[in-house]
């Protein structure tokens, strides 16, 4: 690595001036052992404690500088994007001060599409969300759509991600950065189909929350949630959305874009889909492991192989406890596959296993302990809870 050859170097000098050249070292060393992390971005697969809260969200307000997007008259979608940018930041620290917004370009310049992505992923950012304005040939479409990252399922979702793809033509040595990928050739987006984002379903979520606001609060025209094959998108290591808040080439559309009221109306509208997925997302995560004041510990001094191993008692290890019903599905349970339910009253209980061994219950909270740090052996009988135990 770069860094290595560095400190041979400043090695190598304090054979010379030992104080001296251990000053200089310190130095360079704490400037690039951060950069040294930014390079590596975000961990690829976070644990389940990193994606528990979104305190760090990206907004990438489009084009930008020399590029332009779309224009029609006095209507530029840099400059609206950016407006509608800054409002959606404004609303999010307002109620969430605890949130850190940061934004790809708070100002009129250019941005290379990479490094937005780039921004997002060194600030090890929790969502990231693009906004721009659409514009076609046909001056009777109209509406607000949200994009998530994928293969095209028709052509007119390929159009918009060339349109907005194309902004890499404006960049030095694209064709070494994008790796000759070609934003007018629909053979570039084929790579897309191979695509299996991590995130796609926390992305589908936002988008989807987005286009209710869009039609519920803004009264927008809604065009759905869909894929298309954006390179920003891409190389993000988050859940990720692309909006398109509406079409310049709309005349009414566009003057309710190029109006305060209007720009406010989006931003207030994606800043509660925000508000919205953080609930779920952290309701999702933050679980909270209870017991019930009547359930007295079961104590086991010794193995107890063959105790309450009756066919209607088994040992489980409960992983989980939230006020919100959630589906068994693994996704929700760190791949884990074997998870149930058990609702008492107005807490979900969530259980990982059955068994007729003591042992073999502990054996599976020492297996889940990485994912919940907190799991604990349960006893059932006739699949009721009559006791818990605590294992330290």
């Amino acid at each position: 690595m770069q860094n290595n050859s560095n400190i041979s170097i400043f090695v190598t000098e304090m054979n010379f001036v030992m104080k001296q050249s251990l000053f200089i070292f310190l130095i360079i060393f704490s400037y690039l052992s951060p950069k040294c992390a930014e390079i590596q971005g975000k961990n690829p697969t976070p644990s389940f404690q990193d994606e528990s809260k979104v305190s760090i969200v990206v907004i990438d307000a489009g084009h930008g500088g020399k590029d332009p997007g779309a224009v029609v008259g006095t209507a530029r979608e840099k400059d609206i994007v950016l407006d509608i940018s800054l409002k959606l930041g404004a609303y999010i620290k307002g109620s969430f001060p605890g949130t850190k917004v940061i934004y790809t370009r708070d100002k009129d310049i250019f941005v290379p599409l990479y490094r937005r992505a780039e921004i997002a992923n060194r600030s090890d950012a929790d969502l990231f969300i693009s906004i721009h304005a659409n514009y076609v040939s046909a001056r009777s479409v109209q509406g607000a759509e949200t994009f998530v990252l994928g293969q095209h399922r028709s052509e007119d979702n390929l159009e918009v991600a060339k349109k907005e793809n194309s902004v890499i033509l404006l960049e030095d040595n694209y064709s070494t950065t994008y790796e000759d990928f070609d934003p007018n050739s629909s053979e570039s987006y084929i790579m897309f189909e191979m695509i299996q984002d991590e995130y796609l379903e926390q992305s589908v979520m936002l988008a989807s929350v987005i286009q209710d606001q869009f039609r519920e609060v803004a009264k927008r025209y809604d065009r759905s949630v869909k894929q298309a094959g954006f390179l920003v998108l891409r190389e993000t290591t988050m859940p990720s959305v692309l909006v398109e808040a509406g079409f310049l080439s709309h005349q009414s559309e566009r003057n309710y874009l190029l109006s305060e009221s209007g720009r406010d109306n989006i931003a207030n509208s994606i800043f509660k889909a925000f508000k919205e997925y953080k609930r779920r997302i952290e309701e999702k995560s933050s679980f909270n492991l209870v017991t019930n004041p009547e359930e007295k510990p079961v104590v086991h001094n010794e193995k107890k192989e063959n105790s309450n191993t009756a066919s209607n008692s088994y040992y489980s290890v409960q992983v989980a406890a939230t006020r919100r019903s959630l589906d068994t599905k693994p996704s929700n349970f760190n791949g884990e596959k074997n998870i149930f339910k058990i609702n008492t009253g107005k807490i979900h209980k969530y259980y990982s296993g059955k068994f007729e061994s003591y042992d073999d219950a502990v054996a599976e909270r020492k297996r889940l302990q990485g994912k919940f740090k907190d799991a604990f052996i349960v006893v059932f009988e006739d699949d009721k809870l009559v006791s818990v135990k605590k294992i330290q």
